[in-house]
């Protein structure tokens, strides 16, 4: 678990959200309680059908929780994970778009710790 995982972690509880998920590379939609064995694998090393597929299968999870089109989504995921996904949800925010890793980090520590 990475110290941005982490810090990311922390900054979504924090705000109380309804619901919190991780996108998974192996396993797409994650519930937080879900225990899972290590895994090396990760979009960035993906085709981009391979993506694109992992995408839908998310979609069509999410779709089963969720009205895509009238409930908010907050995207603390990096860019290859989220880059299909946006496109068909309506409500969404990226707090952290466009931030290199050092800088999120930052932004992170300094929101976490106000």
């Amino acid at each position: 678990i990475s110290t941005l995982f982490k810090l990311n972690l922390i900054y979504a509880k924090k705000n109380n959200p309804n619901y919190i998920f991780i996108l998974s590379a192996k396993y797409g939609l994650l519930c937080l309680k879900k225990k899972i064995e290590f895994y090396d694998e990760s979009l960035n090393k993906m085709k981009v059908v391979e993506l694109q597929n992992w995408s839908y299968n998310v979609l069509q999870q999410l779709r089963n929780k969720f009205d895509l089109y009238e409930d908010h989504f907050v995207f603390l995921a990096g860019q290859s994970y989220r880059k299909y996904l946006i496109g068909n949800i309506t409500n969404y925010e990226i707090p952290f778009k466009g931030l290199g890793i050092g800088k999120q980090l930052q932004k992170l520590k300094y929101l976490i710790d106000e």
